[in-house]
């Protein structure tokens, strides 16, 4: 059978992190956490003092950062790591996922200049198929010519739900109130920004999992993939 770039893009708490990294585990797919490299640009530029509303410096540090995503180690994985992200060759994987870091990266990631040279490193990363992508421009443009293309969304409550006891399993004192105003700020940020914003493509699947938990959601992914996979073979175009 042939391997499929499997693009999964959604809004925040849509659980596309989760997803995505069981589907690659079903499918003995890579599993590539693209909004891990955001965090990491982000987290850097916290640590060196440059504004996440600094375009021109960002860009600059983003020609001078070397982000790599590696498969973690099961113990890694037993922790919760769904990559194990490396900023100049230090492992950063728990750095980048604390709430100042996730807010910094919304930002970093609204500049075309910092996309388009991170962007540039996700395909490269993404060459040859046999990936499972996630994101918010995964299918429209990391991977426009993906194979199979997923939206993945829930209510915002269901999402604001989600978040909240992520915080809460990392210890961050936030009430579900507060995650909630966070999940539509950046609902409203992804989907307005100029560059790339949060689109459903037009030949994107929509999954709604607002009912639905992350098993399920993989399973019915799974399963929309092994039957791309039977379609491409009988078209002739792969195989």
């Amino acid at each position: 059978m042939p391997k499929l770039t499997i693009a999964i893009d959604g809004p925040a708490g849509s659980g596309k992190s989760s997803v995505a990294r069981l589907v690659a585990q079903m499918l003995g797919y890579l599993y590539l956490d693209s909004g891990a490299m955001y965090r990491a640009l982000a987290l850097k530029a916290i640590r060196t003092g440059i504004s996440p509303d600094d375009e021109t410096r960002l860009e600059t540090l983003a020609r001078d950062t070397h982000i790599e995503l590696r498969v973690p180690s099961p113990e890694q994985e037993a922790a919760g790591a769904k990559n194990c992200v490396f900023l100049d060759a230090v492992d950063v994987t728990a750095a980048i996922r604390s709430a100042e870091v996730a807010q910094a990266a919304s930002h970093v990631a609204a500049f075309a200049k910092v996309r388009k040279v991170l962007v540039a490193e996700q395909q490269r990363a993404g060459a040859g198929g046999g990936v499972v992508m996630e994101g918010r421009d995964i299918g429209t443009v990391v991977f426009p010519n993906a194979e199979l293309k997923i939206f993945l969304d829930a209510a915002p409550e269901t999402r604001a739900e989600r978040r909240w006891k992520e915080h809460q399993e990392k210890g961050d004192r936030l009430t579900l109130a507060e995650v909630f105003d966070e999940v539509i700020e950046r609902d409203k940020r992804d989907r307005e920004r100029k560059v790339s914003p949060l689109v459903r493509a037009a030949d994107a699947v929509l999954v709604d999992n607002t009912a639905m938990g992350i098993e399920e959601t993989a399973r019915l992914i799974v399963m929309l993939a092994q039957e791309r996979e039977k379609d491409l073979v009988k078209a002739g175009r792969v195989g």
